[in-house]
């Protein structure tokens, strides 16, 4: 059996009081995050890491396979090693992400946007179309390169705004002399969560302009 299939065969998840929660895992496996589809697991004595998408998610488990290996050969995209029904396996990427800079006061530079832009260019030149690119999946690494992460929603048919919207708040705001560098995880939350409901709204207001239109 694939070394890869049978680590990913040992997780088990439940959905206790409605969330999901790993029930059992491979002795192998160590346990370091959770995100909207996926539990995400470092393997040991290696660099990579281990995504085991929540049950009835097979399906964005195969898309985001299927763009990693599109952008395979773009080095601000983690490398993929394997994947299958319900798992994928990529770099583990070590540093922080934006979000956790910005909570912790770690200085984000424009050189390192302009990076952030950089790929996503490279990445529409392979026929994509970089959606849900936000402040958790993008890490600055210990050498101060760039990594972007969670590629699911790269073929998205609609346009998404929410990397244009960062960088023109970045430009504005983050880069004044004496603008705050640092913030309570709770406030970017709030914006966030915020920005979410604005999307909705201008998505709302997108197609029905368009059921409109003769």
């Amino acid at each position: 059996m694939n070394f890869y299939k049978k680590l990913a065969e040992s997780v088990q998840i439940q959905y206790i009081n409605g969330k999901p929660m790993v029930v059992g895992q491979a002795d192998s496996l160590k346990l370091i995050g959770v995100g909207r589809s996926a539990f995400v697991f470092l393997i040991n004595n290696t660099t990579k890491a281990m995504k085991i998408f929540f049950p009835g998610l097979n399906n964005i488990a195969l898309e985001e396979a299927y763009i990693y290996q599109i952008i395979k050969d773009i080095d601000f995209f983690p490398n993929i090693y394997g994947s299958g029904l319900n798992y994928i396996v990529i770099d583990y990427v070590e540093g922080y992400t934006l979000f956790e800079c910005l909570t912790l006061g770690i200085p984000i530079s424009e050189k390192e946007i302009n990076e952030v832009d950089f790929a996503l260019y490279l990445a529409r030149k392979k026929g994509l179309n970089p959606s849900d690119v936000h402040l958790r999946n993008i890490i600055i690494t210990p050498n101060g390169s760039i990594k972007v992460i969670d590629v699911a929603r790269f073929r998205q048919s609609q346009k998404c705004p929410q990397w244009e919207d960062i960088k023109s708040a970045f430009s504005y705001f983050y880069l004044k002399p004496y603008f705050p560098k640092k913030f309570p995880a709770f406030l970017l939350n709030g914006i966030a969560y915020l920005y979410k409901k604005i999307y909705k709204k201008r998505l709302l207001s997108f197609y029905l302009r368009k059921a409109q239109a003769p």
